[in-house]
């Protein structure tokens, strides 16, 4: 289950065009599939500054903590607040309602360079 029409990382994060030319970022289905049982999250504020690459965040799971990276550089523009009482959602829904947050990036062309669907399937068959 890999949506086309987004853009994926190494790192299992997806990425698609949200309002106001910010792009929203969430975890895999793969990704969560792995972590299990979500239990906790925590996410950046809004207005934090992020570079591509660097960790932004972290998942916690009933079997691991995981580090969530920003997939382009930019500004924070949002976060899901709702997982806070709810991070199961991304468990149950990880392309809607288990997004994490949404990033302005400081260069749009910058989504362009992220994995392909097909790209990011032939990785996690490999």
């Amino acid at each position: 289950m890999i949506p086309e029409d987004l853009r994926y990382t190494a790192e299992h994060e997806w990425v698609a065009a949200a309002e106001g030319g910010a792009v929203r970022v969430g975890i895999t289905h793969f990704a969560q599939d792995a972590l299990g049982d979500i239990v906790f999250v925590q996410l950046p504020d809004e207005g934090a500054v992020v570079a591509a690459g660097d960790p932004v965040g972290e998942i916690e799971s009933t079997k691991s903590v995981s580090e969530i990276y920003a997939p382009v550089a930019g500004t924070v523009a949002a976060r899901n607040e709702a997982l806070g009482d709810a991070p199961e959602a991304i468990n149950t829904d990880p392309y809607g309602a288990g997004w994490l947050l949404e990033i302005t990036p400081e260069d749009p062309a910058a989504v362009d360079g992220l994995l392909s669907a097909e790209a990011y399937r032939e990785l996690t068959q490999s």
